[in-house]
């Protein structure tokens, strides 16, 4: 099917270690999905991923070191757009969300998420949808906003707002308090629901020191979050 709609306000970005299977498919559906986006991968792999993501299209960056975090933060911060959608590299999330997504922040939403949580997705271990549904269940508590999926991979954001916090992207969790931190400085937040499919390649999860870092963020003093916040953080999304 032959798209249109241009997307040249938009950046999509993604970080990858050995994703060299499925790397040039996420890739090549985010431009099919967003004609005109650039796409930018910060790569920390010892396998052909980075020689693939080229010869598709993207922009490589080194990875910084330090793990997930600084990487996720790298990536986020390369883009000149206005608009940035970040997708997990390993094939797990629907190109068909990607318009909508974007759609949702031209319209005045700040940050628009994947929710891949309404129902068991059976590509995704049952300990794990009942894990993550409960840490949603507590950031909507800190929030008083319904948050459904605090761990998604999959969502676009008003970069305006992404430069507005001095983001704590050290550790594991980081997309935690990407959607956590904007509810709670009042910002417009949604999410719908997508339908999430078995990763391809293996899978990069560390369960327990995942979980334990996801409380670490859930439950911090929200005094501690608001000193990471550079500037009125409305004003930066209006």
């Amino acid at each position: 099917m032959e798209r249109s709609e241009s997307y040249q306000d938009v950046a999509v970005v993604m970080i990858t270690r050995n994703e060299e299977r499925a790397i040039r498919a996420v890739i090549e559906d985010a431009q099919w999905a967003l004609p005109g986006a650039e796409v930018f991968v910060v790569d920390g792999s010892d396998d052909g991923t980075p020689a693939i993501a080229r010869e598709a299209g993207a922009t490589v960056i080194r990875e910084p070191g330090g793990g997930f975090g600084p990487a996720l933060h790298a990536a986020l911060m390369a883009p000149e757009r206005p608009i940035v959608v970040t997708v997990d590299a390993d094939d797990t999330y629907p190109p068909s969300a990607f318009p909508t997504l974007v759609r949702l922040v031209r319209e005045g939403w700040d940050v628009a998420g994947a929710d891949r949580l309404g129902r068991w997705p059976r590509a995704m271990p049952l300990a794990n949808w009942l894990a993550n549904r409960s840490f949603s269940g507590l950031a909507s508590l800190r929030t008083r906003k319904r948050l459904r999926d605090v761990h998604s991979g999959q969502r676009a954001y008003r970069a305006a707002v992404l430069r507005s916090f001095d983001w704590d992207y050290e550790g594991l969790a980081f997309p935690v308090d990407l959607l956590l931190w904007p509810a709670l400085e009042g910002l417009k937040v949604t999410e719908i629901p997508i339908t999430y499919a078995e990763r391809v390649g293996d899978t990069k999860l560390r369960r327990w020191s995942s979980g334990r870092a996801t409380l670490r963020r859930l439950l911090r003093p929200r005094a501690m979050m608001k000193e990471n916040t550079r500037q009125d953080v409305r004003r930066a999304a209006g």
